[in-house]
């Protein structure tokens, strides 16, 4: 099992700046697969970023040009997501994921992202 908790959500006017963390404990050996995925009211929830153990990273088109960023601490057994230049569009709650071979998907409880005009 791995258990995942969120933070870093809230309100933010448009272009500003948030940073999502995810802290992840558990069994953590055979993870491969890091993500972020947002559900907007309404909307089927969606990848926004995702890193594999090896470092590859991947990008919604929405969210590329370095608008937002993916990172993983290592040492810390941490996931983030670094959002900049918000939009309006961006308002959703995200929740972190990881994936472990079997496979195994888990997720956190998700956090709140509001971006006001």
């Amino acid at each position: 099992q791995v258990q995942l908790v969120e933070s870093g959500g809230g309100l933010v006017q448009a272009g500003g700046s948030l940073r999502l963390s995810c802290a992840y404990s558990g069994r953590l050996f055979d993870i491969f697969n890091y993500g972020w995925y947002r559900q907007a009211p309404g909307k089927e929830r969606e990848l926004v970023a995702e890193i594999t153990s090896g470092g590859g990273e991947n990008y919604a088109d929405s969210v590329k040009g370095r608008r937002f960023a993916i990172s993983r601490d290592r040492a810390k057994n941490t996931l983030y997501l670094q959002m900049n230049n918000l939009k309006p569009e961006d308002t959703a709650v995200y929740y972190c994921s990881v994936v472990s071979y079997g496979p195994t998907k888990y997720w956190g409880q998700g956090t709140q992202v509001t971006v006001s005009s």
